[in-house]
């Protein structure tokens, strides 16, 4: 929705959501909707330096979830 929402924003010149919001989101486990939203509404596809920042957010976050389940068992 936050892709969705800050698409419409750029578009229409209206105030955007921070993209430290966006990544947030992503590492608090939103990246799946992230990468679909981005490639559904092609936004932030181009943006080199905010595709590597949300790739680490991704890694960190599988990396982070692998760690508790390892843990749990």
């Amino acid at each position: 929705m936050l892709y969705a929402w800050d698409k419409r924003a750029a578009i229409k010149g209206n105030p955007r959501v921070a993209e430290s919001t966006l990544l947030a989101c992503s590492l608090l486990g939103g990246w799946p909707g992230g990468l679909l939203a981005s490639q559904l509404v092609r936004h932030k596809t181009q943006k080199v330096s905010f595709r590597i920042k949300f790739a680490l957010c991704v890694a960190l976050n599988v990396i982070l979830v692998t760690g508790i389940l390892m843990m749990s068992r």
